[in-house]
């Protein structure tokens, strides 16, 4: 009995991971509208604490190369092409800063310098390795709207 109980658990746990996966926007279904995402690209919510190691990392959303943001006083060479993001959650709503993550071209045109980090069209001459792929998850993206989200 104690086997199917386990097995019924690990059945359970693995459907469960499945349809959050499943539950995924495709890169080419995010639908902006009046510069929004109004819904979790994953449908569930993101976290902050991941959301600020994306933030950070080089390799994943590098946003201090352009952005300084104060509650990170500790992490070297900010930005200054874009914004600071201090207050940030104050001037945009998290449908917005999604958007904004998903693809800034389309919310602020596409002279902007910001990258789609959830936009397959990233331009032309793209890498052999990095075609049709994003640079962010959609859950890395759910992840950095809940730590922007923090920045009041």
């Amino acid at each position: 009995m104690h086997k199917v109980t386990i097995a019924l658990a690990a059945g359970l746990a693995f459907g469960l991971s499945t349809a959050a996966v499943a539950a995924n926007v495709a890169p080419d279904d995010v639908k902006i509208a009046d510069n929004m995402v109004k819904a979790s690209l994953t449908g569930m919510p993101g976290d902050a604490k991941a959301g600020a190691n994306v933030f950070k990392n080089k390799k994943m959303g590098n946003c201090l190369a352009c952005h300084a943001n104060k509650d990170m006083p500790n992490q070297l060479f900010q930005g200054n092409v874009g914004p600071a993001l201090d207050g940030v959650a104050g001037r945009w709503s998290p449908d917005q800063l999604r958007a904004i993550v998903v693809d800034a071209k389309q919310v602020f045109g596409p002279e902007t310098v910001m990258p789609g980090f959830y936009s397959l069209k990233v331009g032309k001459d793209v890498r052999k390795q990095f075609q049709g792929k994003t640079i962010l998850t959609a859950q890395q993206v759910e992840d950095v709207v809940a730590y922007l989200s923090t920045l009041k």
